[in-house]
């Protein structure tokens, strides 16, 4: 089976506030978009935002009781950490953890989207990114 992800799509409450996060934080522009869901083209995959009730309805499954989980945004550079993590917070994202160097290497904070998503913004020159926005795990 080919190793892929096609879609990752993210539960929200308020359509517009997620819209604001995720176009004024990060800058990202939707490829489309209704009253329920919006999609945000990425570098090989789909991110979408869909109401939650629509979600668990086409899920057919209550979003409670879900085990935690991070998304993660890769930089080119140590010193865009802080500047995305601040651009986001600034579109209505919140800090979850202030940015510093963890064990294993790198740089990273958390900021949770409005609807407490956490993302992690990072950089690593473990994983250098190419032109593309592709990221390769590198040792």
């Amino acid at each position: 089976m080919l190793q892929s992800v096609a879609a990752v799509t993210l539960g929200i409450e308020d359509i517009a506030r997620s819209k604001r996060f995720y176009t004024q934080g990060f800058g990202w522009n939707p490829v489309w978009e209704n009253e329920e869901i919006i999609f945000y083209q990425m570098n090989g995959f789909v991110l979408g935002t869909f109401l939650n009730t629509s979600l668990e309805e086409d899920m057919n499954r209550s979003a409670s009781g879900n085990s935690a989980f991070s998304l993660a945004h890769n930089v080119t550079a140590q010193v865009e950490v802080e500047k995305v993590m601040q651009a986001l917070i600034d579109a209505g994202g919140s800090l979850l953890r202030k940015a510093d160097a963890p064990p294993h290497g790198g740089f990273r904070g958390y900021v949770a989207d409005p609807d407490g998503h956490a993302w992690e913004i990072a950089h690593n020159a473990q994983w250098p990114i190419d032109a593309q926005g592709h990221v390769s795990f590198r040792l």
